[in-house]
């Protein structure tokens, strides 16, 4: 459809928003609105009251520091009233070349009154052009609940309005695609008097709901945009349950020899999670579950039980990690578990040599492996398996779904088990992982503490290391984490290297340091994560290779220096290697000079230990898209939703998609649903093609 005022130039920008026909416009979401419905004259404004103001630039000036645009921005105002409004912008240098004599202006903001001129004003307010070519109906603009639209290139909120009432004046109403049931059902207005609403709401709308995006309209909109995503992925779900799969024997063999293996006795939360996995592998049909858990809850110790399942049914379990690190870690806890089970563990990664590689993926083909552990290198097309029956995904979201497909395909609809210690609310783990079920460990073994976090300034680092000798004449033992390995010229960062030697020879000489970091070769990594674990390393200087899979319950004391440095998540993995044992463990966080963001990242971690708090908080900082990675999890970039606004409203479209699909009104109605997802679902996110 042609629309008057999208040239070829204006179509070129909004293309780079991804608005490229019609509904794309009408399903762009204004960000904010304002009540602009109190409309006065200068002479009849009041102080402390919020208005809008139709006016003409009297005068503008600069005054202070200009460069980089920070200089003071003063413009004064006229209008039929002959009043005189003064307005000043902060940092606003910039509109001297924005705002010019003789221009007609709206101005919205809060009036105040400048006891040092006398006069009237208005600090920052919002603004609008009004003398341009697109001016149109000034009743859009002004005098109502005003949508405010962030632009475009040249394409202003006002041009969105002007483009946006244009279309609704011009086209008919569109048929609803939601099913009648759920309309009614949930009261939603249709989706016809849900665009408008959304563009230009009603006279007695309340301004609090439009700005929370709670009112009927966005509530509609919102909802069915996450319904028909839950009703592709539902479709999707119920597709790969028909591929046909293992049926793995859950026999008197398997259950000795998970109990053999158990270091200790499993948590309710792990047994529950552990009979899901073994039902799903006990059916005839593929199994696509995520295993989600916060740090310290043993979710690797059920992976190895799932992996016993396997291998006790003549087949290989694969275990992929998103790092050598992570592999490396798997490595080390695989081996150790099922030593005393004569299973045969290995790690095949990139930094492998090319002789190395070609004896373990022998060892892989011929089925003398039982668990391969490794990074991407086990997706390289030379790797194969004799008989391949569970693929363990470490930290999903770090890879594609092309990725974990790769894998699948080295088996014949091999199962499959996704972990994260990422913990974040189940719905939107259905969401995000979409074709996985979900199993939650929710529980952490028994006797276990809370750890003690504590903030201290780098210029305070002696009191640390004084606590943590104390801590060590107690018989306790303790990591310090360093953010580098080596020295960088760029970056005047304490590298564990160099620390290691400090620490060992000045400030515990009478201590035994050990050293750990990514570079070491794969025996010294062993040997260093060995003596630490056996007790004849009383400190372990380390890089990040200790964030997973290392178990010390005698290791009371985590201290992370430069923590402003690391993320929210990498930080609650570091400090979920303390505090597995009974006595009490602390976390201390060294920072130096810290951003914002950085206080608030620290602040988190020391009023919480709640994995799901902090995994939200995380979200908050970060938004959703770093930290789900959008490109690799494949989560779509949502037009009207949030998924962290609007996880209530996540829920009840799961609810209701999953009935759907399973009981339809009728099975043209679920036709229609399919072909509507085929058409709009699939053009605006790139998803896999369902049903």
């Amino acid at each position: 459809m042609y629309v008057k005022g999208v040239g070829q130039a204006r179509a070129a920008m909004l293309e780079t928003k991804g608005l490229k026909v019609v509904e794309d416009l009408l399903t762009y979401p204004p960000f904010r609105y304002e009540d602009r419905s109190n409309v006065k004259t200068i002479r009849d404004l009041a102080p402390g009251e919020m208005a809008t103001v139709l006016a003409e630039v009297r005068s503008t000036k600069v005054s202070g520091f200009q460069r980089r645009n920070l200089g003071l921005f003063q413009a004064t105002f006229t209008d039929r009233s002959r009043g005189v409004l003064a307005a000043k912008w902060f940092h606003g240098a910039y509109l001297n070349d924005v705002l010019a004599p003789g221009q007609k202006i709206a101005l919205f903001g809060k009036i105040e009154f400048d006891s040092y001129s006398g006069n009237l004003s208005i600090m920052h307010p919002e603004f609008e052009i009004l003398a341009d070519e697109e001016d149109g109906d000034s009743s859009l603009h002004t005098g109502r609940v005003v949508p405010i639209y962030t632009a475009v290139g040249k394409v202003s909120t006002r041009i969105f309005r002007t483009l946006l009432d244009r279309i609704l004046k011009s086209i008919d109403p569109i048929a609803d695609p939601l099913p009648q049931r759920i309309l009614n059902q949930l009261k939603l207005p249709d989706l016809w008097t849900a665009l408008r609403d959304l563009h230009f709401p009603p006279v007695d709308s309340e301004l609090r709901l439009l700005n929370a995006f709670r009112s009927p309209a966005q509530f509609r909109l919102i909802f069915e945009e996450f319904f028909w995503l839950e009703c592709g992925l539902e479709l999707k779900r119920a597709r790969a349950r028909l591929d046909p799969g293992i049926g793995f024997a859950l026999n008197d063999r398997v259950r000795s020899k998970i109990l053999e293996m158990l270091p200790f006795k499993p948590t309710g939360a792990q047994k529950r999670v552990l009979k899901e996995i073994a039902d799903d592998m006990a059916a005839p049909r593929p199994m696509y579950r995520l295993l989600q858990g916060d740090v310290g809850s043993g979710k690797t110790l059920v992976a190895a039980e799932a992996a016993i399942i396997a291998i006790e049914n003549g087949f290989q379990t694969a275990v992929l990690a998103p790092t050598e690190i992570l592999a490396t870690q798997h490595f080390f806890y695989f081996k150790k578990l099922f030593q005393k089970l004569n299973y045969v563990t290995i790690l095949l990664t990139g930094s492998n040599t090319q002789k190395e590689k070609e004896g373990l993926r022998k060892l892989a083909a011929a089925g003398l492996a039982h668990v391969i552990c490794g990074t991407h290198a086990l997706l390289e097309a030379g790797v194969e398996f004799k008989r391949l029956g569970l693929a363990i995904v470490d930290e999903q979201h770090r890879f594609g779904v092309e990725q974990r497909q790769k894998l699948m395909e080295k088996g014949s609809h091999p199962d499959v088990l996704v972990m994260t210690a990422t913990p974040i609310p189940r719905t939107l783990a259905l969401t995000i992982y979409g074709d996985l079920d979900v199993s939650i460990i929710d529980e952490l073994p028994p006797g276990r503490k809370p750890i003690i976090t504590k903030q201290v300034d780098d210029s305070k680092v002696e009191q640390v290391y004084s606590f943590l000798k104390k801590q060590i004449d107690l018989g306790r033992q303790a990591y310090v984490v360093y953010p580098v390995i080596e020295e960088s010229e760029t970056q005047a960062m304490k590298a564990a290297q160099k620390m290691h030697v400090e620490l060992s020879t000045i400030v515990f000489p009478s201590l035994r340091v050990g050293l750990l970091h990514g570079k070491l070769r794969t025996d010294d990594k062993e040997s260093a994560m060995e003596k630490f674990q056996r007790g004849e390393t009383q400190i372990l200087v380390s890089t990040t290779v200790i964030e997973v899979g290392v178990d010390v319950p005698n290791a009371t004391v985590m201290v992370i220096e430069q923590a402003e440095r690391f993320g929210l998540a990498q930080l609650h993995q570091l400090r979920g290697r303390v505090g597995r044992g009974g006595e009490q463990s602390y976390c201390i966080l060294v920072t130096g000079k810290m951003s914002e963001a950085g206080r608030e990242r620290i602040r988190t971690l020391v009023d919480s230990n709640d994995g799901f708090y902090i995994a939200e908080m995380d979200m908050k900082l970060r938004g959703p898209g770093e930290f789900f990675g959008t490109r690799q999890s494949g989560l779509p970039a949502f037009q009207i939703g949030n998924i962290l606004r609007d996880a209530d409203v996540l829920e009840i479209a799961r609810n209701e998609a999953a009935a759907f699909v399973k009981n339809p009104p009728s099975e043209d109605e679920l036709r229609r649903g399919v072909q509507f997802i085929r058409d709009h679902w699939q053009r605006r996110y790139g998803l896999v093609l369902v049903g």
